[in-house]
């Protein structure tokens, strides 16, 4: 997050409440935040191209909305502890009715004015958020590449020549670009994971009618589900619990049940992997696949063919024809003026199947599903590449249907076999751009998913999308530590109670000792500069941006003989980062041999036990 309350961006959802338990006004963070989206956003009031937004709250939309939290706050006798998302700010993909905004679907002429918000959005008011507006998709929800709008192309935020990923591309954009604290989106064929996997982020696509799906304009609504992105699993459970309300008003809806996965220690990674030429991805989830057998996650090879054939089945098979239910009489009859040429192509050819071909795609679709679920007998999720590949926008304006049904290989098939699924962000590709690896499990295990995602993403200490994409205000200092400051080490609360955010994990350049500094309470590390003709070593640290005042009162309690430094890293980069006064060395083992404190910390834990 940053820590300047003028341009509140890149916060979590626990930033902001915490901004709030310090007496940080909801009015003044929440207008500095709405004029920043406004600015870059919209130009003279009106949407620009290729906007992660088709609509933004107007400041009287901000202002009764800030009443009305104020009344809640009111109700709940001033507690903010009793809403978990009291003032915190977010986007609804623009086929989700919110009260006051019109829905579009990515089609103006089909918008309308909804007089009450869809059941997810008034759960989410009742907990206390606060709706920015209404983002970008393709166009009625269908389509997995975010280019299909006449409002324009979502561009992806960490290369503007690839695409974001869709249908919930601008859901995924705003919020990688800090503009949210989290965002919904649906989800029939993937459009909750793909856009997640393109933009560093979590994508929760939970178990079919857990979250209610009334008020959202269907894509196909046997299937349909509404999906939470976030930043980190603890956000995206918040805003789970929040949302996993039964709503007995819609036909759809089924209560929580306890028969899914408690646990994820066993992954299923597919046999047939066809990354039609895109090495960056192979080699990523290679990475991946390797940091989760570190982790201690067990790896299953498995035959993945029942998935592969289901997966054909929901654009090559009858559900196409729920879409045409949904919106095909508005397509034929309406002016093509406001239409994607693709989606009508493909919603009009959807009054084409039978009443045969759709018992008969039912029967397989059951035949094919049992063979899925037998599969989860052996293994607690399938451990799979997001997608296999990241094209760019040529690409798939140059043969949109193709492109679009390879990044449907590992997502098309999970709400037909009724899984729940969890995109999570890995380690960035080899290029830079992101990459990100999907669980899926049975229906009901979002739990599960989300404590290995937690885990996963402690373990690999991976920052953010607003920390990489370097969404920050102007003053503020980019700290490095090496000891007891590090993630889930001791001293780590120094940092994150002065809101500063992890960047990265790196190296030192190879010019340095690290060394365990005798009699300190908790154990710490003291880094040195080798001395001319002294053997030196690159050693791990953490890099996290802190504001001035922040690193000021952090720098002020640290004792001797620490300090802070300017310290080199392995790419040249120059930085603040903790140094030690050689006098301490001679009492003070030396451990740059492990490379790190960590390392060096739990070799020390084995024998002391």
């Amino acid at each position: 997050m940053t820590t300047d309350f003028q341009t509140p961006l890149g916060w979590s959802i626990n930033d902001w409440l915490q901004a709030y338990r310090q007496g940080q006004s909801p009015a003044e963070l929440l207008a500095a935040l709405r004029a920043s989206i406004e600015q870059s956003e919209f130009t003279d009031g009106q949407h620009t191209d290729g906007s992660s937004w088709i609509s933004l709250a107007s400041e009287a939309q901000l202002q009764q909305q800030l009443e009305q939290l104020a009344e809640l706050l009111q109700q709940h006798g001033g507690d903010i502890s009793l809403l978990p998302l009291y003032g915190v700010p977010c986007a609804i993909k623009d086929n989700i009715d919110v009260a006051g905004f019109n829905t579009t679907a990515a089609c103006p002429s089909f918008a309308y004015l909804p007089d009450q918000d869809a059941h997810a959005v008034a759960l989410l008011k009742q907990a206390g958020a606060i709706v920015l507006g209404k983002t970008s998709l393709d166009q009625f929800a269908t389509g997995l590449v975010g280019t299909r709008s006449p409002y324009g192309a979502v561009p992806n935020p960490f290369n503007s020549d690839y695409i974001s990923g869709g249908s919930s591309s601008g859901s995924a954009v705003a919020l990688a670009r800090g503009q949210v604290a989290f965002s919904l989106g649906t989800d029939t064929a993937g459009s909750g994971r793909v856009p997640a996997g393109f933009n560093h982020l979590l994508g929760l696509k939970p178990s079919r009618g857990v979250i209610s799906t009334r008020g959202v304009v269907p894509a196909c609504r046997s299937l349909d589900c509404i999906s939470v992105f976030a930043l980190n699993s603890q956000d995206a459970n918040s805003v789970y619990q929040v949302l996993a309300q039964y709503d007995g008003e819609d036909s759809y809806a089924r209560p929580l049940a306890s028969t899914g996965k408690s646990e994820v220690k066993t992954l299923a990674v597919p046999q047939q992997l066809d990354w039609f030429g895109d090495d960056y991805q192979q080699q990523a989830f290679e990475q991946a696949c390797q940091q989760a057998k570190r982790l201690g996650y067990r790896l299953k090879t498995i035959d993945f063919s029942p998935m592969l054939q289901l997966a054909e089945l929901l654009y090559q098979g009858p559900w196409v024809a729920e879409r045409f239910a949904a919106v095909g009489e508005f397509i034929r009859t309406n002016s093509k003026a406001h239409l994607d040429p693709v989606v009508a192509a493909i919603i009009g050819e959807g009054d084409q199947a039978s009443a045969v071909d759709a018992f008969n795609a039912e029967y397989q679709r059951q035949a094919l599903s049992r063979q899925i679920q037998q599969v989860f007998e052996q293994v607690d999720a399938l451990w799979v590449p997001t997608t296999p590949c990241l094209p760019t926008q040529a690409q798939v304006n140059s043969a949109p249907i193709e492109i679009n049904s390879r990044l449907g290989t590992f997502t098309n098939f999970v709400n037909l076999a009724d899984l729940s699924a969890l995109a999570v962000p890995a380690h960035l590709r080899a290029d830079g751009l992101p990459f990100g690896i999907t669980l899926i499990a049975p229906a009901f295990s979002e739990s599960a998913l989300l404590q290995f995602a937690q885990h996963w993403q402690a373990e690999l200490a991976l920052p953010t999308a607003p920390a990489l994409l370097d969404v920050r205000p102007e003053q503020t200092v980019v700290l490095a530590v090496v000891g007891a400051h590090l993630t889930g080490m001791p001293l780590n609360h120094q940092l994150t109670s002065r809101h500063a955010q992890l960047l990265e994990q790196t190296h030192t350049a190879s010019h340095y000792r690290l060394y365990a500094l005798a009699n300190t309470t908790p154990p710490k590390p003291g880094l040195v500069r080798a001395a001319e003709g002294e053997d030196g070593h690159s050693i791990i640290v953490e890099l996290w941006r802190l504001d001035l005042a922040a690193f000021g009162s952090f720098v002020a309690e640290i004792p001797q003989p620490l300090g802070i430094g300017t310290l080199e890293l392995a790419d040249g980069r120059l930085v603040k980062g903790f140094i030690c006064e050689p006098a301490a060395v001679p009492s003070a083992t030396d451990i740059s041999h492990f490379g790190g404190w960590r390392a060096y910390i739990a070799q020390r834990s084995t024998t002391q036990r």
